[in-house]
């Protein structure tokens, strides 16, 4: 099964005026504003090979957290202490970030200039993590209220935006409202405040203490974005969470990546890290900032990032350094399960070893076998005891696999797909994850599907270390919101090409833009989340614009920089003014009910149609044009 995408494009040129959404929003009652800082340096090579979105000048620069004010770059000071107040500033190149882990009980701390050509970083090349290395919580707090409300299981009601607060931008627009799981990804604040959720400062201290966390996070009224705590103890602390609320975290933290305050780094660092931003104002850099974010790895390890800027700058600093060095780390294949009926459409009339005739009796399979069907072929088959030999309810042979998600996918994608490109594999490993929780049924707590050209074909055998790489760095990631089928050279609304995937991916896609060349409406989290759909549609903008798309094409045709775009999904905007997304093939407006809402999303739709053109920079231009298709039907020269 496989399916088709569209004519593939170069990634976000690193000319095009880029809106890094920060991960600022940690306010805390009266520490709103100062908390809240969003400042951001130039955007470096790394960030702009993310997936940021294009804003237009009808969302010009100001106060609005969709175009945060820019600032020269600079480093974080030399001393021990993450801008402690009357650190030097180093030199403006010298971009230097921290990462710090807790592994195998050992704190150890890497630091490297973001700018610097040097190689990835090595567990070798750590060193012993200081203590007195210090950080501000910052939106970090939140992660230990929402992990103590999992695991009291304490009812929490939405927070309603009811205007005149600015800190709502972090959290829904006037009138709306937002869960636990959105809050904490979108980091609002307003939310997790232990006075609106009536937290019980007790109880806060007997729950941490039993944890045996360190001595500040038992004070609930230290979970504050300008309480500065040592980094070794706040790796401490994400340690101390125990497992059932730091999985529930974990789960959600993945959409920070995907559509939250690091929206774009998925593809620098796939699902592995799974951790909430974090952005501050820099003591020792007045009017810049200092940012980061604090978590696990995919195996629970504690982690946490730091440097000069917003968060989603720091992020795509740190990866080309620390995602290698990341991604070295065991994933766990133990949460979901995976039940394959083997060879489904075709009776098998014999098990055999892999010589002699000897018939092989019911049970487990370890070793080589060879399988004969009635139809008169043979396979041969690898097990290591994860295969099984069964009876159906008729008495007939049948083959069937246990194994965990990653292993599933894994053979999946050796199966359908290859390695080659490893971006296209990342991204049929999504697909073919996706596929199985939207299509499998439910036995005995694993998903149940066939194996079968129907559904997806499984390997019977071991995958290739590649193979289970493409599974491991996408672990848990689907796409929600929309039906994912997939085949391997036709393509199709909805329906991913495998061919096309690789072609994209020769062309420099990351996985996540391929992905959304066929799903823009999708949704990519994590399977075990219960966040979903973060692409709101805006009623009857998606049909309006695919009736006028093909219209505007004809009158743009020959206009120095125009190339028709794949049809953008149509969503609403959660913050700030519209805009546009070309790595995620989106655009968002507020609605479409006047003419200057029609503006409103021709305008950004322009934007994508000269994304590769300086006219995709010209607002003047955009508008212009914009306000031309609308109100005339004069030709665009």
């Amino acid at each position: 099964m496989f399916s088709a995408l569209r004519h593939s494009r170069d990634r976000l040129a690193a000319t095009l005026r880029i809106a890094l959404v920060v991960g600022a929003g940690c306010v805390f009652s009266s520490a709103g504003a100062t908390a809240a800082a969003a400042l951001s340096s130039t955007v470096s090579p790394a960030a702009a090979a993310s997936s940021s979105p294009i804003v237009s000048s009808r969302s010009t620069t100001n106060s609005s957290l969709n175009v945060p004010s820019q600032s020269s770059p600079s480093s974080l000071p030399k001393s021990t202490s993450i801008a402690s107040p009357g650190s030097p500033s180093a030199a403006p190149s010298a971009q230097l970030l921290r990462f710090a882990w807790l592994h195998d009980g050992q704190s150890q701390l890497w630091q490297f200039n973001a700018g610097a050509a040097a190689d990835s970083l090595t567990p070798q090349s750590a060193r012993p993590l200081p203590t007195t290395l210090e950080t501000p919580l910052g939106s970090v707090w939140k992660l230990f209220v929402y992990g103590y409300l999992v695991d009291r299981n304490i009812a929490t009601p939405d927070y309603t935006c009811r205007g005149g607060d600015p800190e709502d931008v972090y959290c829904c627009m006037t009138g709306g409202h937002v869960d636990r799981e959105h809050a904490l990804v979108q980091s609002c604040g307003r939310f997790f405040e232990p006075a609106r959720l009536q937290l019980d400062p007790a109880d806060w201290r007997k729950y941490w203490t039993a944890a045996h966390a360190p001595a500040w996070l038992r004070d609930l009224h230290a979970m504050a974005p300008t309480r500065r705590v040592p980094v070794a103890d706040l790796l401490a602390a994400l340690q101390a969470m125990p497992a059932r609320p730091r999985e529930a975290a974990a789960s959600t933290l993945v959409s920070v990546l995907t559509s939250g305050r690091g929206e774009g780094t998925v593809s620098l660092y796939g699902s592995v890290l799974r951790a909430k931003t974090w952005t501050m104002p820099d003591p020792a850099r007045p009017g810049a900032s200092i940012g980061g974010a604090a978590g696990w790895l995919a195996d629970g390890t504690p982690v946490w990032l730091g440097g000069p800027g917003g968060s989603a700058r720091v992020l795509a600093d740190a990866a080309p350094r620390i995602a290698p060095l990341l991604t070295q780390v065991a994933v766990p294949d133990d949460n979901a399960c995976v039940l394959v009926d083997f060879f489904s459409r075709y009776p098998i009339r014999q098990v055999l070893g892999d010589k002699g005739p000897a018939a092989v009796p019911d049970g487990p399979l370890r070793g080589d076998f060879r399988i004969g069907f009635v139809n008169g072929n043979w396979a041969r088959v690898e097990s290591r005891g994860e295969l099984r030999l069964d009876r159906d309810d008729a008495g007939a042979p049948q083959v069937v696999g246990r194994f965990g998600m990653n292993d599933y996918v894994a053979r999946v994608v050796e199966r359908e797909g290859d390695t080659s490109q490893p971006e296209a594999a990342k991204a049929l490993a999504v697909a073919a994850r996706s596929y199985v929780v939207q299509h499998g049924n439910h036995d005995h707590g694993c998903f149940r599907i066939d194996d079968s050209s129907s559904t997806q074909r499984v390997l019977p055998r071991a995958p290739t270390a590649a193979t289970r790489r493409a599974a491991d760095l996408t672990d848990a990631l689907v796409l929600t919101g929309v039906p994912v089928q997939y085949h391997h050279d036709k393509a199709a609304p909805g329906q991913m090409s495998w061919l096309a995937a690789k072609a994209s991916a020769q062309t420099g896609l990351t996985f996540d833009a391929i992905l959304s060349r066929t799903w823009p409406q999708a949704t990519m989290t994590s399977f075990e989340s219960p966040l979903s759909g973060d692409c709101v549609q805006v009623a009857g903008a998606q049909q309006w614009l695919q009736r006028n798309a093909p219209l505007w094409a004809r009158r743009m045709d020959g206009a120095a920089g125009y190339e028709t775009p794949d049809l953008p999904a149509v969503c609403a905007v959660r913050e700030g003014r519209p805009y546009a997304d070309a790595q995620r093939n989106r655009v968002y407006v507020y609605r479409l009910q006047t003419e200057e809402d029609r503006i409103a999303l021709a305008h950004e739709y322009i934007h994508l149609a000269f994304q590769h053109h300086p006219r995709g920079l010209d607002e003047a231009f955009v508008e212009r044009t914009a306000r031309t298709l609308i109100r005339t039907d004069n030709p665009i020269q």
